[in-house]
């Protein structure tokens, strides 16, 4: 069942999500070589605690972190710890927090130091097939089209888009109904109306878009990097709203 949300409900999630902006706004400062995931996950702790929020990933199935770090080839749900960032490494970050019952989900991936240009074009093309999928959330519209907007903004750059890992709808649970692939058919699925919040996040790798799962472990089957980008977007009357940006 899809959850469509009333307008004052938006207006908690909306507040969930400045949180959110905030700490990327923190971020940008304290993600570089020599810091290690554990100090950036204290930090997205201290952060989300500090403004009466709790965080959404923190025990979440036995999830140990604030925060997913997830480094290089691992593509999503990488645990913080004491291994430290490296000049040309990426790091994807993945973090929520709940406000009052609401949740707001995000992620961005950060180029540590001096990458390489493919690296480079990888994490600005999965930025940007974000932005293409937004452009297709509006009434009227089907899910599909967020869906397939995506996958052709990447795979026309020579991309894999990942299959087994999907965006989400998103209110009182963290993952509620429907799933968001990052691929798929034009024209097909749940039809889109206002009150709909979706968790949109692309996660494109380099080479293939094969992975190997092992529990909470998610890394490109080639080892090649993998990008990550994420925020939670609301259809309202006016049109889509990203409350984490």
């Amino acid at each position: 069942m899809i959850f469509v949300k009333s307008p004052s409900q938006i207006e908690k999630m909306r507040k969930a999500g400045d949180i959110i902006k905030g700490l990327w706004d923190l971020f940008e400062k304290e993600v570089k070589p020599g810091v290690t995931t554990k100090h950036l996950d204290k930090l997205a702790y201290n952060y989300i605690t500090s403004h009466n929020a709790k965080p959404s990933f923190l025990g979440y199935g036995g999830f140990p972190g604030t925060i997913c770090a997830s480094i290089n080839e691992q593509v999503v749900h990488g645990f913080p710890g004491d291994v430290k960032l490296k000049e040309g490494d990426i790091i994807g970050v993945d973090v929520g927090c709940i406000l009052d019952g609401w949740h707001s989900d995000s992620a961005r991936t950060y180029l540590i130091g001096d990458c390489s240009d493919e690296v480079k074009d990888l994490v600005k093309t999965t930025r940007e097939s974000f932005f293409k999928g937004v452009e297709q959330f509006k009434a009227g519209n089907r899910l599909g089209d967020i869906s397939h907007a995506i996958q052709e903004h990447c795979e026309s750059r020579g991309y894999g888009v990942v299959r087994e890992m999907v965006g989400h709808g998103i209110g009182r649970q963290l993952h509620e109904e429907p799933n968001v692939p990052n691929y798929g058919r034009a024209g097909h699925g749940p039809l889109l109306q206002p009150g709909m919040v979706l968790a949109i996040e692309p996660m494109v790798n380099l080479g293939t878009y094969e992975v190997i799962i092992d529990g909470w472990k998610c890394v490109t089957k080639d080892g090649k990097p993998s990008a990550h980008y994420e925020n939670t977007v609301a259809l309202t009357e006016k049109g889509a709203e990203i409350l984490t940006l």
